[in-house]
């Protein structure tokens, strides 16, 4: 394995981390001891907006409506129909379930939805509506009961599209606030914002450092870091396609890693060539340059297991096959956030509007979870139902011995009181010995 170009600046992002968490820290006590008058003041600070409330009335919702165009509105239904579709079949994956595990013995499980959630809409340099398709719709169909989105305003006010995309989703409240005082504010509340259960959604740094000093306090989807792109190809694709599957993901931000691996040195080197000349054609290129020339890499390999090794090391966010057998990927690899199978596919579909979600674990947090989806919503209470006399001291005679084996006196009682009500067995107080 070869490295035809590496990464620059990795190490630089170590310092930035410490900088960042620091940050957050004080910003989260402020809104922690203030409330609402340290979220607005964030505000003004950050974002230059002080409303007189955060939250859109119905009225403001409907204007913001108004102002997005007929294809807009059908293009966001489109992709919100999309992930509603996949999300209720994934949904009906998730069954309750009830076994009678011994006679007498009913074990059982039901998936209860998350009762309060804070959905997230980055809308900074990009106003990125399609979060709101992932993370709304996505929570409406999992059954919560209320969802609050927030988004940042744009251009001075609340972005519309962004607005429509979370009304259309079926947000129950919006707040048009942004960054770590959004954040915040959902999940410490405020005067005027009840907290909620989870936060959900994707940001800059900032954003995903403080969904991970709140983590504990509320549920988080996953960590976040920037994103990551990996496409794996051989000589059955071109250098054109592969370029811009890398650049393309590389315009999220100068931070995003995008790595090309493949088996073929032709088309490693003519992708290097390619990114650069499309470098000066793309409206973008002051965000992805940086972001290529710092993050990027190409890494030659010997062979298609050879090539599944690496890119299980990477354990990338996005991970897109364009090889004459993209199916050996799936079948072969297990740490990827996505993966896109063949060239007819990419991960902007995936960011956009086919369906599966977007929100997606990075830095290596793929070798340990999936990404956003309906289950994420969910949690999975289980339950237990004795119905015989028999059947409790059954499973109390093995309870009590165990417990005394551990040295607890205390739970061996609470099975010998059941073994001698229900059994008849004359079994002392917590006694010393293992009940026969």
């Amino acid at each position: 394995m070869r490295y035809l170009k590496t990464a620059e600046a990795a190490d630089a992002m170590a310092d930035a981390d410490k900088a960042v968490r620091e940050t957050v820290e004080r910003i989260l006590e402020d809104i922690q001891a203030r409330g609402d008058e340290a979220v607005r003041e964030l505000s003004r600070k950050f974002d230059d907006w002080d409303p007189p409330a955060f939250r859109l009335g119905a009225e403001e919702i409907e204007a913001a409506l108004s102002r997005v165009s007929a294809q807009d509105r059908a293009d966001i239904e489109f992709a919100q129909a999309q992930v509603r579709g996949f999300a209720e079949h994934q949904k009906q994956a998730l069954a309750d379930i009830e076994v009678e595990t011994l006679p007498g013995v009913f074990l059982g499980h039901r998936n209860i939805p998350v009762n309060a959630v804070g959905c997230y809409v980055p809308g900074g340099k990009y106003p990125m509506v399609a979060s709101a398709h992932m993370s709304v719709a996505t929570a409406k169909v999992a059954g919560v009961r209320r969802i609050v989105a927030a988004a940042p305003p744009f251009d001075g006010g609340p972005h519309p599209a962004i607005v429509a995309a979370m009304h259309l989703a079926g947000a129950d409240e919006i707040l048009v606030l942004g960054g770590v005082q959004a954040i915040g504010a959902m999940a410490l509340g405020t005067e005027t914002v009840a907290p909620v259960d989870m936060l959900v959604g994707p940001g800059n740094a900032y954003v995903a450092e403080a969904k991970r000093q709140l983590y504990g306090r509320v549920g988080i989807d996953l960590f976040a870091g920037p994103t990551e792109t990996l496409v794996i190809a051989d000589d059955s694709v071109d250098a054109e396609i592969c370029a811009t599957d890398l650049l393309g993901q590389a315009e999220h931000g100068p931070t995003s890693p995008a790595v090309l691996i493949t088996d073929s040195e032709k088309l490693a080197r003519g992708t290097l060539a390619e990114v650069e000349r499309l470098l000066e054609l793309l409206p973008t290129a002051d965000v992805a340059r940086p972001a290529w020339r710092d993050y990027g890499q190409v890494i030659l390999c010997d062979s298609e297991d050879e090539m599944v090794a690496e890119a299980d090391r990477l354990a990338f966010e996005h991970v897109q096959v364009m090889t004459r057998d993209p199916e050996h990927f799936l079948e072969n690899m297990t740490n990827y956030g996505a993966l896109f199978l063949g060239p007819r596919t990419n991960v902007a579909y995936g960011d956009k509007v086919i369906g599966t979600n977007h929100t997606l674990p990075t830095k290596q947090a793929a070798r340990y979870t999936g990404g956003l989806w309906v289950g994420k919503f969910m949690k999975t209470c289980t339950y237990q139902r004795v119905e015989s006399d028999e059947a409790s001291a059954r499973v109390g005679r093995y309870c009590s011995r165990l417990s005394l084996l551990e040295g607890f006196a205390g739970h061996a009682e609470q099975a010998n009181v059941r073994v001698r009500r229900f059994g008849g067995d004359n079994v002392p107080y917590a006694g010393p010995a293992a009940v026969e």
